[in-house]
């Protein structure tokens, strides 16, 4: 299957480069681009891809306020974060807002390629160069209440969103709780629909927030 990509940054130089490194790869085809986050936002309800690689500083309407709109559509596609500015504000904020990978600018092309491809398989890549920062960050939050999530999600839903917070794969997930993997992915969709979350990431904040990290 051939994965829809979208790319949206306001450089022409950069678009192009995205391009011919996605659009080179025969499971890959870019079917759209845009210069500003209104404009990825159109070409994302026009086209419908899989996946967007969505810059986060542009004109008019920034990369973060577009993920959010997205994030807000029916049957949103993933959202790849891609910035050339190591800051908490762009890593939190996108994650926040419901991009499903935050990348680099400087990543080698190859994790660039891995990261579209986790987002279209329904996992979320974020930079290791800043994934070390996003765990140092929630292991330091003083968690709210997890009254909220054990109300709203059954016992098994439980275990899987604590190995979400791992880092597990949904094949790991399967192995590790003895279950079938297309159950993880079951259990997967109905903990994002019923807390309301827009991507696995999201998830994964939230299960931090909440005191249902791996520290528990």
């Amino acid at each position: 299957m051939t994965i829809r990509v979208v790319i949206a940054d306001d450089q022409p130089a950069v678009r192009e480069a995205l391009h011919l490194t996605l659009d080179g790869e025969p499971d890959i085809e870019v079917v759209g681009e845009a210069a500003d986050g209104a404009e990825a936002v159109h070409q994302a309800l026009w086209r419908r891809p899989d996946v967007v690689v969505m810059d986060l500083r542009m004109p008019y309407v920034d990369g973060i306020a577009a993920i959010r709109q997205l994030a807000a559509v029916e049957a949103p596609p993933r959202v790849l974060a891609l910035t050339t500015f190591d800051t908490d504000e762009y890593l939190f904020g996108a994650l926040q807002s419901g991009a499903s990978g935050f990348l680099l600018k400087d990543s080698d092309p190859e994790l660039l390629l891995e990261a579209v491809r986790a987002l279209h398989g329904g996992h979320g890549l974020v930079d290791p160069k800043v994934t070390t920062r996003l765990i140092h960050r929630f292991a330091r939050l003083s968690p709210a209440s997890a009254a909220e999530a054990r109300q709203r999600l059954t016992a098994r839903e439980l275990e899987v969103l604590r190995q979400l917070a791992r880092g597990l794969s949904n094949a790991e997930i399967a192995r590790a709780l003895t279950i079938e993997e297309g159950t993880v992915k079951t259990h997967v969709a109905s903990i994002l629909r019923k807390l309301g979350l827009p991507s696995r990431v999201r998830a994964v904040i939230y299960a931090y927030e909440h005191g249902l990290g791996p520290r528990d």
